[in-house]
């Protein structure tokens, strides 16, 4: 990030040195003709009126200069008013050209004291810069309040120079981001839509979290290792607030810990959350049960669906029937162990599983896509006997689906350099992929900001109230834009 201070050309010593030299050869040239004027019968008068007409050519030069240098000031278009509007807490993106009546979305928090007349302030500063505030929440605290504002600013106005202004008028702790139009949409209707994504599917309670309480880092810690030993984590019924970080008693067994290091929760989310958390509590496990039949190539059909715990015997079954070599390909050490993993895998609350099976019933393939804090890994296990038919392609591709549709924004596989089978069905996904290597390992990473959805199957019923939720948002936030233009 670039400031107009920071923005300003270098010195040079070079320069410094040429215009010394042209000083001293200017010094010496009119010493020299001074010497050969003086001396003439005239040379005193003709030296003056040298020195006249110098200085009435250097004024009306000046004059001149500024006369027709005033041009108008860099506009919002120009490359440093960009970076200087780019300077936000989210690090916003340079924009073109912007008029005087171009307008941006922010989302502003501030504190203020608890007193009469502490809004109106700085509601009367917002109005002089010519900010319109769309939506207002109130967060209540022990001491003070904080004020959540939707605005829309003039596309000029800096953040900086916002953030100076609501201090000058009582706010402190002032956070400032950029936001869309999707912020438009009140917040009792986005609660309810992620209460409804939530009852639908308990593999969403970590996904409608982030979305209620914005960019945060969201584990699930287990109380019981994958080992079987209690890992001792737990947290109070009535769960724990401490500034950035909230822990709540997992509904499934152990602690869902939420950290947001660049802004303090308040009461108000706390509760928000707890309550969305005691709704997971109180419905149970759930999957939706939806099966997508599809054909392979030779003709054999098979069925793409979710899995569960239910699935545990079938999983460890599948387990049995396949090589050392593909256990360790998939789980990375012992081959003993893996049965060990099947509870995590399995479990809604760290992510999604899709199970794919034949027509006679039978478990052949594992895909899971696993929330691991701000990272989403993609995992595949396919029986030895159904490998090389483009059944971890289809998983794949279902897989990244899902986390398009979650708002990831990549996902990464872990695996060995010789598994030629998983690293060809990363790049079949034909999407931006870092590689990372050591010691064997490899990491492939996906960046899915442009990736298009691979997966031709059915949406699920989550996924469809999803899209109904997403489009109600995208319809309110339209008719609030039309009804405040």
């Amino acid at each position: 990030m670039t400031s107009a201070k920071t923005a300003r050309r270098p010195h040079h010593w070079r320069r410094d040195l040429i215009e010394l030299a042209a000083l001293f050869t200017a010094v010496a040239v009119a010493d020299a003709i001074a010497n050969l004027i003086g001396h003439q019968p005239d040379g005193p008068y003709l030296l003056i009126a040298s020195a006249v007409a110098l200085v009435a050519t250097a004024t009306f030069h000046t004059w001149w200069a500024r006369r027709h240098s005033h041009a108008p000031p860099p506009g919002p278009g120009d490359a440093g008013a960009a970076r200087d509007r780019g300077a936000v807490a989210a690090s916003t993106e340079e924009e073109p050209s912007l008029s005087a009546e171009d307008t941006v979305l922010w989302r502003m928090r501030t504190t203020v004291r608890d007193n009469p007349g502490s809004l109106a302030a700085l509601c009367t500063t917002l109005a002089r810069l010519r900010i319109d505030i769309l939506t207002l929440q109130t967060h209540p605290l022990a001491r003070g309040t904080v004020d959540e504002f939707l605005l829309r600013a003039p596309a000029t106005l800096q953040a900086q120079e916002l953030t100076r202004e609501i201090s000058a008028a009582g706010g402190s702790s002032t956070w400032i981001e950029r936001a869309d139009a999707h912020d438009l949409v009140d917040t009792p209707t986005r609660v309810l839509g992620l209460a409804t994504r939530t009852a639908l599917d308990a593999a969403e309670l970590p996904l409608a979290l982030r979305q209620l309480l914005g960019r945060c880092t969201i584990h699930s810690l287990p109380a019981v290792s994958i080992t079987g030993r209690p890992t001792g984590e737990s947290a109070p019924v009535e769960g724990v607030l401490e500034e950035t970080v909230m822990r709540l008693r997992d509904p499934s067994g152990g602690v869902i810990t939420v950290e947001r290091p660049y802004l303090p929760f308040t009461p108000t989310e706390f509760a928000r959350a707890r309550a969305l958390v005691e709704l997971d509590a109180r419905l149970g496990p759930r999957v939706p049960r939806s099966e997508d039949v599809l054909t392979l190539p030779e003709g054999n059909e098979i069925t793409v669906r979710r899995a569960d715990g239910d699935d545990l015997a079938a999983a460890r079954a599948m387990h049995d029937r396949c090589s050392p070599r593909t256990l360790g390909l998939r789980y990375h050490g012992p081959v003993g162990d893996a049965d060990r993993y099947l509870d995590h895998l399995l479990s809604p609350r760290f992510g999604r599983t899709l199970a794919v099976q034949t027509a006679s019933g039978r478990l052949v393939a594992l895909g899971h896509l696993l929330w691991d804090g701000d990272e989403t890994e993609v995992a595949l296990l396919v029986e030895d006997d159904w490998q090389r038919r483009g059944i971890g392609s289809e998983l794949l591709g279902r897989l990244v689906a899902l986390a398009v549709e979650a708002g990831c924004e990549s996902v990464y596989a872990v695996t060995q350099s010789h598994n030629t089978g998983m690293v060809a069905a990363m790049r079949a996904l034909e999407l931006p992929l870092d590689y990372q290597i050591e010691e064997g390992t490899l990491v492939i990473t996906a960046r899915l900001r442009t990736a298009p959805t691979t997966s031709t199957a059915p949406t699920t019923p989550s996924q469809q109230a999803e899209q109904r939720a997403r489009a109600q948002q995208s319809e309110h936030a339209a008719q609030a834009e039309r009804a405040r233009r």
